[in-house]
């Protein structure tokens, strides 16, 4: 988990490259977390160092629409 907001029970997950060798792990470790009543967004690193403006209105929206 990468960061974390507690109070909207919000997780962001950035991904690096080693993340496309364990997209399986990835997907089976975000199905728990939204078990638990937990909102995942995932980002690849390349989304935040070229499209951080798009990320953070993915973002804002997703904190916008937890009630």
């Amino acid at each position: 988990m990468d960061f974390f907001c507690f109070e909207k029970g919000l997780v962001i997950e950035v991904d690096g490259g080693h993340h496309s060798e364990q997209e399986e792990y990835d997907q089976v470790r975000t199905m728990w977390l939204e078990s638990c009543g937990y909102r995942v967004l995932r980002f690849w690193n390349n989304q935040i160092l070229n499209e951080i403006d798009n990320v953070l209105k993915v973002i804002l929206k997703e904190l916008e629409a937890i009630e």
